[in-house]
C-alpha cells in the first residue's frame, strides 16, 4: 500500500525544522548508503547523529505520533531515527530497494525496514524535478507533494528520486518496522479501520455493527501483530 498522509507537520513547524536542518552541516549522502544504493546515489545528507539531524529528527518523531493516519496505515513498532537529504543541481538518486535490516550507527537499535517513508521539506512550486518515483504493479507512482506531507510505501518496492533541475528538494526519510509485517495484512487493516472509523461518525461509537466491526479489528490485529 502507498499513502499521502497531509499536514504531518504544520506550517510552522516546517520552518522551524528547516531552521535547524539548513543550518546543519551537510556531507555526501552515501555515508548511508548500501553497496546498490551507492551506484545510483548523489544527494547530500545531514550526518547520522549529528546535533541538527537529532534535534530535527525528535520533532519529526513527536509529529509522527500525533498523526492517527500514520499509525492506523503504519501499525509502527519501531521506527528508525529519521534522516534528512538535499538535491540540487541535477543530483538524484537512481532505481533501488531499501536495505531489508537497518543499524544506527554506534548503537545496538535495528529494524526490518517494512515500509518507508519520505516526509516533504519543501514545497513543489520552489523546484523542478525531484519527484519520488514508486514502482509497483499498477506502473510507476509520482508523488511531489507540499511541505509537511509525507509518503508512506512498501520498503520492498523498487523506488528512485529524479533529478533536480532548479532549486532544492529537502526531505526527511526513514524507515518503520511494524507491528504487521505483511503489507497486504496492513492494508486490510487500513481499510477496516477507516471504514469503522466512517460508521462510528455516521452511527455513534456506542452502534452495535461499529462495535462487532471493532471486534472485528482487534482479533486479526491479534492473529497478525508480532508485538
Amino acid at each position: 500500500m502507498m499513502l499521502a498522509i497531509p499536514d504531518v507537520l504544520t506550517p510552522p513547524q516546517v520552518a522551524e525544522l528547516r531552521a535547524i536542518v539548513d543550518a546543519g552541516e551537510w556531507t555526501d549522502g552515501n555515508a548511508t548508503s548500501g553497496a546498490q544504493s551507492a551506484l545510483a546515489k548523489r544527494n547530500e545528507q545531514l550526518p547520522e547523529g549529528s546535533e541538527a539531524a537529532r534535534r530535527a529528527g525528535e520533532m519529526v518523531l513527536d509529529a509522527l505520533g500525533a498523526s492517527p493516519l500514520f499509525v492506523a496505515a503504519a501499525l509502527p513498532l519501531k521506527v528508525f531515527p529519521p534522516l534528512f537529504n538535499r538535491y540540487a543541481g541535477g543530483q538524484t538518486f537512481g532505481a533501488h530497494v531499501d536495505t531489508a535490516v537497518r543499524f544506527q550507527r554506534g548503537t545496538d537499535f535495528r529494524i526490518r525496514s517494512d515500509l518507508s517513508a519520505t516526509l516533504f521539506l519543501e514545497d513543489p512550486e520552489r523546484y523542478d524535478g525531484g519527484e519520488l518515483v514508486v514502482e509497483d504493479r499498477f506502473g510507476e507512482q509520482r508523488v511531489k507533494l507540499p511541505a509537511g506531507h509525507m509518503a508512506l510505501y512498501p520498503a520492498s518496492s523498487v523506488h528512485r528520486v529524479e533529478p533536480v533541475t532548479r532549486g532544492a528538494r529537502v526531505a526527511s526519510f526513514f524507515w518503520i518496522q511494524s507491528m504487521v509485517r505483511d503489507d497486504g495484512e496492513r492494508t486490510i487493516l487500513f481499510d477496516l479501520d477507516q471504514s469503522v472509523q466512517r460508521l462510528s461518525g455516521n452511527l455513534g461509537a456506542a452502534d452495535r455493527s461499529v462495535i462487532e466491526l471493532t471486534g472485528v479489528y482487534h482479533n486479526l490485529l491479534r492473529r497478525w501483530a508480532d508485538a
